[in-house]
């Protein structure tokens, strides 16, 4: 059996540990401010999927692919099933796969994962995570490299969860929320002037745009700041789970699909042509 701790990269700042498990998708295992969580967390010898990690990579879409398949410049493609029972591919094929310790010390850690053209995903490309720890907060920026002979469609983003606590709320400034289909498939945009409400009182799944990049998440433990170059935000609230989800994305979910798709963030990478991105999670102890 494979050591877990093997694979588990830890790192520390001031009050703040971070540890990673790059084995399950590049995964953040876990973020303690003095031994309390700021994301959902799990040590990392108890970690056992992506999906229950603090936090997990997008790559190389955000969300769903509409029904497993898509057409990119005059080919027709398909993908495999990833998420249980959904009738689409789910936020892309780096967060199934093991990634590889690139570098560590104290404060820093790069994970990369190379990608062979397969069944989830037709196109070569390689992606590595930096992470960085201050006393103040935890710094994860993106690289991605088309290494394929043909320009692919990408996008990035990354899946935190939050804990859900007493006092939980969101403040959000956004103009517009993309109304999804009983299949979970955005229809159509409508205007929204964000979130601003107590967590317990949402019930929300849908991709925002008009974001201004940044998130203020608040409750009776942390008052906390994330901001992000990247243009959406995917937020869930679910009333049934102890946890609520604040996604940084580069592109509107499904955009692959629609008229138009880099009038909704996704990206057209050319071969040896590198895609960036980047995540700020400030924390601030009450």
């Amino acid at each position: 059996m494979t050591d877990p701790l093997s694979h588990s990269v830890e790192l520390r700042a001031g009050s703040l540990r971070l540890a990673l498990r790059a084995d399950l998708g590049g995964s953040i295992a876990g973020l303690w401010h003095d031994g309390t969580p700021v994301l959902r967390s799990t040590e990392p010898a108890d970690l056992a999927l992506p999906r229950a990690s603090a936090s997990y990579p997008l790559v190389p879409y955000s969300n769903r692919l509409g029904h497993r398949r898509f057409e990119w410049m005059g080919q027709s493609y398909t993908t495999v099933p990833n998420f249980g029972d959904s009738p689409h591919s789910v936020h892309g094929v780096a967060w199934l796969r093991a990634w590889d310790v690139v570098s560590t010390n104290a404060t820093e850690a790069v994970l990369r994962y190379v990608h062979t053209p397969d069944a989830h995903w037709p196109f070569a490309f390689e992606v590595e995570q930096h992470f960085k720890l201050t006393p103040q907060a935890l710094e994860v920026s993106f690289a991605f490299r088309n290494t394929d002979a043909r320009a692919q469609p990408a996008g990035l983003g990354w899946h935190p969860y939050f804990p859900k606590r007493t006092r939980s709320r969101l403040e959000i400034d956004l103009t517009g929320r993309w109304v999804s289909d009983a299949s979970e498939l955005p229809t159509h945009r409508v205007a929204d002037t964000g979130l601003h409400a107590d967590v317990a009182a949402l019930d929300v799944d849908n991709c925002f745009e008009g974001w201004t990049g940044a998130a203020r998440i608040d409750d009776e433990q942390f008052s906390l700041q994330l901001t992000s170059d990247l243009p959406y935000l995917v937020v869930y609230t679910p009333q049934d789970k102890d946890y609520y989800c604040v996604e940084p994305v580069s592109h509107v979910s499904n955009a692959i699909q629609m008229a138009d798709p880099a009038a909704h963030g996704l990206r057209t990478v050319e071969p040896g042509a590198t895609f960036t991105g980047s995540m700020n999670l400030a924390v601030k102890a009450l």
